[in-house]
Order: structure tokens, then sequence, then C-alpha cells
């Protein structure tokens, strides 16, 4: 990682939020010969493994559900895992994601034989082990400076659009929001969490990848207790760790799962929870929360208009409670030791 200047950490992570959205575009407009090999090779496998460590698996959580929807038989893997326990050796195309592209995990995979694999790559790098180890997607712009992943997760999304389009996903919707960013009123949303101590986001579908990155972005930047909860799995035990200290943020996509969070959304209010939704279900608002309202979107659409939405959220939110926010105490954004 770039030596942080002390007091520039929020200063870089917002020159990276600035241009993500022009970076999205030309990594995805920029992808697309890449994207049509790993279309075949997926047609051709019949299997896909999307594997990452980090921010980058919460990506790949996200855009499976929309492989998935297309029919593909997808997983999603974290990498050490799979060094400790490889999956069997059957034709499965694996597409590797790293922003950075150089982390041990994915050194340490690559020097494995890849069997009946067939090996791609997502990295924001083409330097990288990765970039030179195998075929690859590539992000516009290079690696991402900050600590704190906000560019990375936004251009591999783009690049996973690409992959999707090559596919047979419609990908105009989403091209359409990455010209034309959402920037909502956040005030109302981080006075009503201004005071809580642990913060759970929870998501479903396409939205709950994004939720867990959004835990992540909390932990390293904000240095507080962070959980991501798809919303079945809050229901089924975790309900008991609620108090007025606990901060809810329900992430409502358009779309089949749409009429269950009004439920979620009064359950945590009745245990104290403060609630926050961001909602692009172009439903009505949920009672007794505070909703930051985008404009109905679904699929990668709905990802590329709330994600953004939500870093900004996120990085205020831990300003507001961290002096020199983005400068790591414990932390490196490259991992070289398994």
């Amino acid at each position: 990682m770039s030596t942080i200047v002390p007091g520039s950490g929020l200063t870089m992570i917002e020159a990276e939020m600035a241009r993500q959205h022009a970076d999205a575009r030309a990594s995805f407009h920029g992808a697309g010969p890449v994207a049509s090999k790993l279309a075949e090779s997926i047609r051709r496998t019949g299997r896909l493994t999307l594997a990452a460590m980090g921010g980058s698996h919460w990506v790949n959580r996200a855009a499976a559900v929309l492989y998935r929807r297309l029919g593909v038989e997808v997983e999603t893997e974290v990498l050490s895992e799979l060094l400790i326990t490889p999956q069997p050796d059957r034709e499965r195309t694996v597409l590797l994601v790293s922003q950075s592209g150089n982390s041990g995990e994915i050194v340490a995979f690559l020097e494995r034989p890849p069997g009946r694999q067939e090996r791609f790559g997502l990295t924001l790098d083409p330097a990288s082990a990765l970039g030179r180890g195998v075929p690859g997607l590539v992000g516009v712009g290079g690696p991402e400076r900050a600590f704190a992943a906000t560019r990375s997760l936004l251009v591999s999304h783009a690049l996973h659009l690409s992959v999707l389009a090559a596919l047979g996903l419609p990908a105009k919707s989403a091209l359409d929001v990455l010209a034309a960013p959402v920037r909502p009123d956040l005030e109302a949303a981080l006075s009503a969490v201004g005071a809580s101590t642990a913060l759970i986001l929870s998501g479903r579908a396409e939205l709950q990848g994004v939720a867990e990155s959004g835990a992540l972005c909390v932990m390293e930047l904000a240095r507080l207790p962070a959980l991501a909860l798809e919303g079945g799995q809050l229901r089924h035990g975790p309900m008991e760790m609620l108090s007025p200290a606990s901060g809810i943020v329900l992430l409502r996509a358009a779309g089949p799962s749409a009429g269950l969070a009004p439920g979620l959304a009064a359950a945590c209010r009745a245990a104290g929870s403060p609630v926050v939704v961001f909602d692009l279900s172009g439903e009505a608002d949920i009672a007794d929360a505070v909703t930051v309202r985008i404009p109905r979107e679904e699929g990668m659409a709905a990802i590329f208009a709330l994600l953004p939405a939500l870093q900004s959220f996120l990085v205020a939110f831990a300003a507001r409670r961290v002096t020199h926010v983005g400068e790591p105490l414990r932390s490196t954004k490259v991992t070289t030791e398994l």
C-alpha cells in the first residue's frame, strides 16, 4: 500500500470516490474481448467459481446473484479456504478477483497447477501477479491508493457486468445509472445512527453483498463492530443482540424481497434500534424508519445506484467518530503473508 501522509486518509478516499463512476464506465467498455472469452468458458465448462479475499469477495457475492439469474451454476469462495480445501478437479471456470492482484493468497493459488480449471483474473493492476498470470479483466485507473475499498468495488462490479452482458444480461439500465450518479441527502440518516456503537447492515439477493462490503467499511474506517446479515439470517436468532445502541441499515431493492423489509424494520424498532433504509424499491417509505430514497432499481443497476451512496454514508459516519479517518493502525492494503 502507498504510504498515507498523516491527515490525508479522508482526502485520498474522497479522491477515489470522485472518479469511480468514470473509471467504472471506461472499465466496462474496455473489457469486451476478455469478457467474451470468459463467457465462452463459462458456457463450455458449465461451472463458475468466483474466488477472492476481503472486499473483492463481497463483490463476488453480489454479482453471483446475477450470474445465477442467467442460469449459471456459480459459487463464491474465499481464496484462503480454497488453499486449505481445494475443489475437486473438474471442468470449471475460475475467476480470481483481486484489486491489487498481489495478495499472498492469489500468488499461492496461481502457483498450483490448474488441472481442468480454466482460470481468469479480474484486477486493477495489469502488472500484478494476477494480471500477468492469467487472462484478465483489467479495471481502468490503476490500483486503489486509499485504505478502504471504494472505487475498486464499483470498478469490479462494472467488470462483472461486462461478463454478464456477454452472457446475455441487458446492461443499459446499469450503465445509465453510472452516467447519472445518485447523490441523496444523508444527514437525517447520519443523525439517526449517530449514537450507535455497532452497526448491522442487511440486504437480500444482490444487495446482501453490498451490505457485507459496507460492514467491512465500518470496521476499517469507524473501528466499530459491524455485521452484515441477510434479512432472513438476521431474523433467525441474532435479533437478541439488538438494542438502542445497535444501528440498523437496511438495503431494499425493487423486486420480490421488497415486501419483506417493513416487517424486519418494525422488529428492529421494537428492540429500540434506530433503523435507516436505503430504499430502491419504489414502494412506500417504511414507518418509523429514516428513509434514504433512491430511484427504483434492481439487479446491477441497483448495485450501481446504491453502492456509492452507501459509501458516502459510511465514510461520513466514520469521519464523525475517528480522528484521521482512513489512516490504518493495524492493516495493510495487500496481505503478503497467508
